[in-house]
Formats: C-alpha cells, structure tokens, sequence
C-alpha cells in the first residue's frame, strides 16, 4: 500500500513537471531551427520498472481512491500474525516486542467463567441510537464501525461504543460450554480504558441486526462499505441484560490488560443461514481459553 501511495505521488509530481516545464514555442520564420537541448538520463529504480504505466487521470483516480478508501488497507500485507500455523496462538508474544502479554501476561483473555461469586452489580446505562456504520472485513473478522453517539455508563464511568467484532466460535466459556459465536462491543473512555460487552450467540431464530450487518459486507478483505441504512445497536443486546464481570485483555494481539469484560447471560440467536455466512469467511477465529489465574469473577444476579 506504501509503495501504491508512492507511484501515485511520483507520477502526479511527474505530470505536474511536465505542465510547468514544458517550452512554449514561438513561431519565427527567421529564427533559426531550435536545437534539442541534451536529455539527461534519470536513474529508474526496479520499484518503478516493476510498477504500471500511470497517467496523471489515473494517478489522480487511485489518490482519491485511497482517500476514499476504496482500496485496500495496510492489512492487506502479510498477516503478522493468525489463528493457526506457525504464526498462531501460542507464537504472539514472540512475533514483535509489542505482543510479549499474549505470552507474559497474568490477566489475559478468553477465560472459562466458572464460580463467580453472586453478587448484585449495578446495571449497565445503555445510550444506543440508530447511526450510520461501515462493515469492514479486516481479514481476520468482520468489524462494524459505528457512529459517535453510543455510549454504556458502568460504576459511573462512561465509555463510547467503538466498534463491534465477530468471533466463531465465541472465545468466552461458561462452566466449559462454547457458544455459535460471539459479538464484541468495544467500547473507550475519554482516558483511554477499554470496556468490552460480550454477547454470546446460540443457534435459533435469525438476528435482524446482524442480518443488517451481512447485507453490507465488502466484496473483499480488507476493504469496507458503507450502509445506506442506520443500525441500531440497541437491537444487539438480549432482552435480560445480566452480565458476569472480570478484568481481562484484548483477545488479539498486542493483547493489552486492563480490559473491563461484561459477559451478558442470556445468548442471542443466529439463524442457521446466517452463522454459515460468517464460517464461510472465517470458520475459525478465537483464541485459546487462557488461565483464569485466580482472578474474582462477579456473577450478576
């Protein structure tokens, strides 16, 4: 994607050239006949033999293309890491210095909910409104990017909804038990700290959100689309919102801690047709249950 932005800049700087430098010529009919000034070669580096032909409409095209962002992503490149093969799992924290928690860390995500103590917590303020979204496929999963606007408020701290993500199956675990999938709603605060709302999903009736979310899925990965329509996020959410808490991490590289996990209790559906669509793309991208290392899980009542 680098060297595209490159070859875009160097022929639009090119054709720019061009129109400033170019002589203008003047007709005399005593003037002698002009003599070809001596063309100096200019060294070519193996980048631009290797790269098209760009004329300037079509450099301007890709620019604004990119601009747009219509091409694809930096995520387009090699993967640094997967979900299996010799780049997976149990190999982040030695990929780059940057993931060394995947591998290091004492409180990292997925883990298996299991004895939370029954404590009654505060109840999450939802402040969801329909808003306009992007799907992305970022060539790991499908990732909903939302508008400003939603926000959850826990233990008086309020954060903003970011993004949503898909995993299949989901990573989180109750008492042993896996789910279809799960979605996960990233969410900020204004310094910083992470909070994520997990809502697994079981087989069963289809999900009108989600379909919503299918429907706008990019042709291909690492590239996004816009939706014509508004997603209510409100609509995500099961009708019981009970949820088990714990202080986990990203479950992805680079894997940071401090992540506050909200687990709902009560699953959400998918139709049948509907997890195939996902399996199609990513039949497998969660992470390995990590140990729970004696961490408190509060379990809601």
């Amino acid at each position: 994607m680098t060297e595209l932005r490159d070859l875009i800049d160097q022929k639009i700087a090119e054709v720019r050239a061009k129109q400033e430098t170019a002589p203008v010529v003047r007709l005399n009919s005593n003037a002698a006949p002009a003599r070809k000034a001596p063309v100096k070669k200019k060294a070519v580096s193996a980048t631009t033999l290797a790269a098209p032909d760009v004329n300037g409409a079509q450099a301007a095209a890709l620019a604004a293309a990119v601009r747009a962002g219509q091409m694809p992503t930096a995520d387009a490149s090699e993967p640094a890491w997967a979900y299996s093969g010799p780049q997976g799992p149990e190999q982040w924290g030695k990929i780059k210095p940057e993931y060394s928690l995947c591998g290091s860390g004492k409180r990292q995500s997925p883990i298996d909910i299991r004895e939370g103590i029954k404590v009654t917590l505060d109840p999450i303020q939802f402040d969801y409104h329909p808003t306009a979204f992007r799907v992305l496929d970022t060539g790991r999963t499908v990732q909903v990017n939302v508008g400003a606007g939603n926000s959850i408020t826990v233990n008086g701290r309020r954060y903003d909804l970011q993004r949503i993500e898909f995993r299949r199956p989901s990573e989180e675990r109750v008492n042993g038990r896996q789910f279809e999938m799960s979605a996960h709603l990233v969410h900020k605060d204004m310094e910083g700290r992470l909070a994520v709302i997990a809502v697994l999903m079981d087989q069963g009736a289809d999900h009108p959100m989600v379909q919503l979310v299918w429907n706008s899925l990019p042709l291909e990965k690492h590239t996004d689309q816009a939706s014509s329509a508004l997603i209510d996020m409100a609509q995500m959410l099961p009708d019981q919102k009970q949820y088990q808490t714990y202080m986990g991490s990203l479950t992805a590289p680079p894997c940071t801690e401090g992540v506050l996990w909200m687990v709902m209790k009560q699953p959400a559906t998918l139709s049948r047709e509907q997890i195939g669509v996902f399996s199609r793309l990513y039949p497998m991208n969660a992470r390995p249950i990590q140990p729970t290392s004696g961490r408190l899980i509060k379990d809601g009542q």
